[in-house]
Parts: structure tokens; C-alpha cells; sequence
């Protein structure tokens, strides 16, 4: 059975949504797009909608796919997909209720190459980034 994990793309002003991992666990303290492991028997679209509930406190609506790519982690191939996501509000007036992040913000798409990104979401980024300066 192959393991599939999502990446959630949400859009603002041209700048995307990135969060940073609590300092705990693989990978603690470094930012990614938000996302995570789809449940069995669990779609995509599906996956995305709950990861957002779970991780943020917010409702969104997926959109369409901006990326794939694929890892080993652990010794388990994983496939990754990134869709665009539409979310209720910019989390700056009212903020979201972060369970395993310890911040979030919007950044310029350019500004992630800098940053202390996780691995498999650089992966992503050429096609993020492209789709971004494309689509938005």
C-alpha cells in the first residue's frame, strides 16, 4: 500500500501559507506548507480538509493539484501531493488554533528558498513556486 501525504498551497496576495513546526520531533522547528499523512482509504481531498481542521481550526475547500513528488522516510516510500487550498480568513485578525505548529505566517514564494524549509516540501517548491507566479 503506498503512503500518501498532502501539502496544502493557500494563496493570499501572492504570498503562501507556511508554518512552523513545533521544536519537538523529526524535523522540529522548521517551517512547511501545512499538511500530513492521508488516513487509509482516505483521498486526497479528504486528507486535506481534515489535516487543516486538525492542525489550524479552520474549514477550507481544496482545490486543484499543484505538485507531486515523492521520498523515503524511515524506509517508506511516500508519495507527496500539493493542492491549493481556499481558507475562511488570513489568520491575522482572527487567529488560527494551531495544535502542532508553533507559528504560522504568510510569505513571499521567493522567501522560502531562505528559510529553514523541510526536505520533502522543497521538493515541491520549483512547482509551487512556478504555480504561484502562474496562477495568482
Amino acid at each position: 500500500m503506498e503512503n500518501v501525504s498532502v501539502a496544502c498551497i493557500a494563496v493570499c496576495s501572492g504570498k503562501v501559507l507556511i508554518a512552523r513546526r513545533n521544536p519537538a520531533g523529526q524535523m522540529g522547528g522548521r517551517w512547511e506548507f501545512p499538511g500530513g499523512k492521508a488516513e487509509p482509504g482516505e483521498d486526497d481531498a479528504s486528507a486535506v480538509v481534515r489535516e487543516m481542521k486538525e492542525e489550524f481550526g479552520i474549514d477550507v475547500v481544496p482545490g486543484e493539484a499543484v505538485a507531486a513528488s515523492s521520498f523515503v522516510h524511515n524506509g517508506q516510500q511516500i508519495a507527496l501531493h500539493a493542492y491549493r487550498i481556499f481558507v475562511p480568513h488570513d489568520g491575522m485578525q482572527k487567529h488560527y488554533e494551531l495544535t502542532e505548529h508553533s507559528e504560522y505566517r504568510w510569505a513571499d514564494v521567493e522567501e522560502i528558498a531562505s528559510l529553514h524549509f523541510v526536505d520533502s516540501d522543497l521538493l515541491l517548491y520549483p512547482e509551487v513556486k512556478k504555480y504561484i507566479k502562474e496562477s495568482c
